[in-house]
């Protein structure tokens, strides 16, 4: 298994640099075609949320849907599906940003009861406490 870079997954989402799009669906076909799936961290998923909500000005709405689609790919491993979808569930109608969901749900799969944080949107929310 191959685990794969933020930047060879944004290459193959916005498909923006010819070359290294190309490449990167390559990787991807080849993994497919091998029944190898790629393994994509959590910290990878943060990074191309980050990526095309700020550089390439995707709504959220469109990103939620894009990482929806990432999240059911048969080829693609993740840490914790269940973790990742309900992230990217709170973050379609929540105020803060995907990676402070992330965190959450990592902080509650750990046993935390909360999150504490300076987040004032946040703090509005369940799991989130003022320190």
């Amino acid at each position: 298994m191959i685990a794969l870079d933020t930047n060879v997954l944004v290459r193959f989402l916005v498909e923006d640099e010819p070359e290294q799009t190309q490449r990167a669906r390559a990787l991807l076909q080849k993994a497919i075609e091998a029944d190898a799936p790629c393994y994509v961290s959590d910290v990878v998923i943060c990074e191309v949320v980050w990526v095309l909500e700020t550089s390439y000005k995707v709504r959220k709405e469109e990103v939620v849907q894009i990482l929806g689609r990432l999240l059911r790919a048969r080829h693609l491993v993740f840490s914790s599906v269940d973790g990742l979808s309900r992230a990217l569930e709170a973050h379609r109608s929540g105020k803060g940003d995907f990676a402070d969901y992330l965190i959450r749900e990592h902080s509650r799969a750990f046993g935390c009861e909360a999150v504490a944080t300076f987040d004032g949107d946040l703090l509005k929310e369940a799991g989130f406490v003022a320190p």
